[in-house]
């Protein structure tokens, strides 16, 4: 599955809300992006998203029903 796949996929389900699937759809795009990055962007952009996803934390717990 593509970026633009995996958007049309969070679109059609709704699920915009879903901070887990965006940050698939960072690394898709950034995966996507890869050749054409200098190491040092790629590392930072990797860290970015990296750090996005642990602020995310535990946000489900108590809720695992409605979000998965």
């Amino acid at each position: 599955m593509d970026s633009k796949e995996l958007a049309q996929y969070i679109e059609a389900t709704n699920s915009i809300t879903k901070p887990w699937l965006l940050v698939q759809l960072r690394l898709k795009k950034l995966q996507e992006r890869r050749a054409t990055l200098t190491d040092n962007v790629y590392n930072k952009e990797l860290k970015d998203i990296y750090q996005d996803m642990m602020n995310l934390g535990e946000w489900w717990r108590g809720i695992e029903d409605d979000v998965f």
